[in-house]
């Protein structure tokens, strides 16, 4: 296995320890950093539960409401542990009580690492076990070392997770699997372009089909140019190598043979230089994370993988280079994708559209019961809804709500916006069939997506996901770093909550 290989493992989540019923003082000292979660209001009764309540109380009375953490002491034990004190409204928003957590743990973790203590107390069973869950979640995130290449690595925040005052045992796998396709895909997505290169990333691939057991095709380009894949190989002709590929990974849980129920389709450009049309230097130097919708389909594969769901699940990865050069495509060229249809050409830097439309052709071949796309695809849906949402696009409007639905469930907030034939009067082309983006360049988010639907087979529903919140400056909901890793919880709460995909799944 490849270096890079290594350095994915690195994704898994920390262990949990869980420790049932009111903690002793034996329990609460092997712990360094304890989060202690109250309510805003807080029992005179529950006092008698809280060690040294008597100081946080006192320490609460002098704090500024509203303020996360409160407080933060000490325990009187050996280990002089870490109490941060945290009071939640438990009524409010998943966004809001993951960002909570998020600067909770943030609180915990300036110390040297060790065992994080999780105490969630004065709250109903049901409420108790969602803080906990999504206070896990938050320390999962904050665990993971994301890539660098310094001489001197970075250390680990925290070794593990203790849990402890819940009346029995919660069951994890879903925070875990969730947290590690998180991890998974902040970790490729931050990985610089020399490093995650397109040849390194199709090694990759085969290397986590092999462990994963997922079956593994690679379409390169003179196999793509044979299938009329017109679109994908404009893009990828500016490459100095024949590096680029449409990567199909199958999770096939029973039978092989079987269509999918769910495909998951991810952009995956490498590095974005604009191509001829190229960007000036601030729009270029971050575009090693082009590839994040790629990231974001194969943590969504990986979180699947972990929870053995019944559902056989396919993932398109489209990659390559988005290169200038004298072999690089231009303005004005006129392509055939492999659905027929002719695409006159633009602007080079609309080249995410290009690569989606052959793949979504050739997912929709595969009959599956509803496709998913996801891609760092248009300034202007940043521009629409700032980086803490998404936005969404169906070709099933009925599906709004659900998707909007599961933006609050999961904190991975989104929204909706239309697509259709009347939105194709703006990319009318004289000399081809349709224009792969408006000159004007107005809508620009709902033009990419009505233009990707050309490409979908009308049978199927499809959710394409424009990927504005790929990065946020501080962070976003329960996430610490700046790549968010957007789209994975959001798309479990799709798939297991709202059964998106006409199937049962059993975490």
């Amino acid at each position: 296995m490849t270096n890079l290989f290594e350095e994915i493992k690195k994704t898994a989540p920390p262990k949990v320890i869980q420790v049932t019923g009111a903690p002793n003082s034996a329990t609460l000292g092997n712990i360094d950093q304890l989060l202690l979660i109250l309510p805003v209001k807080v029992p005179a009764p529950l006092w008698r539960k809280v060690p040294q309540s008597n100081k946080i109380q006192a320490l609460l009375r002098r704090c500024v409401d509203g303020r996360v953490p409160s407080i933060q002491t000490r325990l009187n034990n050996k280990r002089h542990t870490t109490v941060v004190v945290g009071n939640v409204d438990a009524t409010k928003d998943a966004f809001d009580i993951l960002t909570f957590a998020r600067k909770m743990v943030a609180a915990a973790t300036t110390e040297k690492a060790g065992t994080l203590g999780i105490w969630v107390i004065g709250f109903d069973d049901i409420v108790q076990e969602k803080l906990v869950m999504d206070i896990t979640a938050a320390a999962m995130a904050a665990a993971y070392v994301m890539p660098s290449f310094k001489s001197k690595p970075s250390p680990a925040k925290i070794k593990r997770l203790k849990i402890v005052g819940t009346k029995e045992r919660l069951n994890l796998g879903r925070v875990s699997a969730e947290a590690e396709g998180n991890n998974l895909a902040r970790c490729l997505t931050a990985l610089p372009a020399n490093k995650l290169d397109a040849s390194t990333y199709r090694v990759l691939l085969k290397d986590m089909a092999t462990a994963e057991g997922w079956e593994h095709r690679e379409y390169g380009v003179k196999e793509l140019i044979k299938l009329g894949a017109g679109a994908f190989s404009a893009v990828a002709q500016g490459n100095m190598d024949d590096s680029a590929a449409i990567v199909r990974l199958r999770y096939r849980p029973g039978e092989k043979d079987v269509s999918p129920v769910l495909s998951l389709i991810g952009k995956g450009i490498i590095f974005d230089t604009g191509g001829t049309n190229l960007k000036p230097f601030n729009s270029m130097l971050d575009m090693h994370i082009d590839m994040g919708g790629s990231a974001v389909a194969l943590g969504s594969l990986i979180a699947l993988t972990r929870l053995k769901t019944h559902m056989p699940v396919d993932a398109w990865l489209a990659l390559t280079e988005n290169r200038t050069g004298p072999t690089a495509y231009k303005s004005q060229d006129v392509v055939t994708a492999m659905n027929g249809k002719t695409i006159q050409t633009i602007h080079t830097d609309a080249e995410g559209r290009m690569v989606l439309a052959d793949t979504l052709v050739l997912a929709s071949q595969c009959k599956p019961q509803t496709m998913i796309d996801y891609a760092t695809l248009t300034g202007a849906c940043v521009s629409a809804i700032t980086t803490r949402y998404s936005g969404v696009f169906t070709n099933h409007p009925d599906l709004h709500p659900v998707l909007k639905k599961c933006g609050r469930v999961s904190g991975e907030r989104v929204w909706p916006f239309p697509i259709g034939k009347e939105f194709l009067e703006e990319l009318k082309s004289d000399t081809a069939d349709i224009m792969q983006c408006s000159p004007s360049g107005g809508g620009d988010h709902i033009l990419a997506a009505s233009f990707l639907e050309e490409f979908v087979d009308k049978q199927i529903p499809w959710i394409h996901v424009d990927l504005s919140a790929c990065t946020r400056k501080g962070g976003l909901a329960h996430i610490p770093t700046e790549i968010t890793g957007f789209g994975v919880r959001f798309t479990m709460s799709l798939v297991l909550d709202e059964n998106v995909a006409s199937e049962t799944v059993e975490p």
